[in-house]
């Protein structure tokens, strides 16, 4: 039995590391996100209506690795031990 807990106890740790570094990239990716909205609000309180709309666009691949991030740290903590 106690390999069993010391199995579950080293799972635990490698989901919080996981999680800890999913968090880290969701982060970046959010960052970097902001840096091309800030952008792209630029373009546009200048007049440069189609430069926004371009800039804006970039915003997709970004959101999206964060978006994928959340969901595997979501299915992390919804996997319990056997």
């Amino acid at each position: 039995m106690g390999h069993v807990i010391g199995a579950k106890a080293m799972d635990a740790q490698a989901d919080e590391l996981t999680i800890r570094g999913y968090v880290r990239q969701i982060r970046s990716h959010l960052e970097t996100a902001l840096g091309i909205a800030r952008a792209a609000d630029a373009c546009a309180g200048a007049g440069f209506h189609d430069k926004a709309v371009e800039i804006t666009l970039d915003l997709e691949l970004p959101l999206c690795e964060a978006t994928t991030l959340v969901n595997a740290t979501s299915r992390i903590n919804r996997i319990e031990p056997n």
